[in-house]
């Protein structure tokens, strides 16, 4: 069946995986999935990912990271939906529990951390908080 938020089903995907205590978790293939994939893999709240090639889409495996058996990931959350967009300028971007998360953003320069954006000065629309 098709889904009409791929971002928020990979979401969902991580935050399954991690609650079953898996290793990997698969999703379908995406540059957008990639991208917030490699910033989460930069910030250390998972251990790898690769691109699988098979099939018309290919997909991406997602090494999911545990810390004295519990997960890195604490949180993770859809900000912006395909019903509802949420856009911040690069003053107005959001700090997650006081800088220790951090927010995805999608910018004119690409995605990137909430931090990244405030140094380079780039709003853009928030994909996603992660904790």
């Amino acid at each position: 069946m098709p889904v009409s938020d791929s971002i928020g089903d990979f979401l969902t995907r991580l935050r399954n995986g991690l609650k079953a205590k898996h290793k990997t978790v698969d999703v379908p293939a995406s540059k957008m999935k990639m991208a917030i994939a490699a910033i989460l893999k930069d910030q250390g709240f998972i251990n790898d990912y690769e691109y699988v090639k098979e099939g018309p889409q290919g997909y991406i495996r997602v090494k999911l990271r545990y810390f004295q058996g519990k997960p890195a990931i604490r949180e993770i959350k859809r900000v912006s939906r395909p019903g509802i967009r949420k856009y911040a300028a690069a003053d107005e971007l959001p700090k997650v529990y006081n800088g220790l998360g951090i927010a995805v953003i999608s910018t004119s320069h690409g995605v990137m951390t909430d931090k990244q954006a405030r140094k380079d000065n780039v709003g853009g629309e928030v994909i996603c908080t992660v904790w």
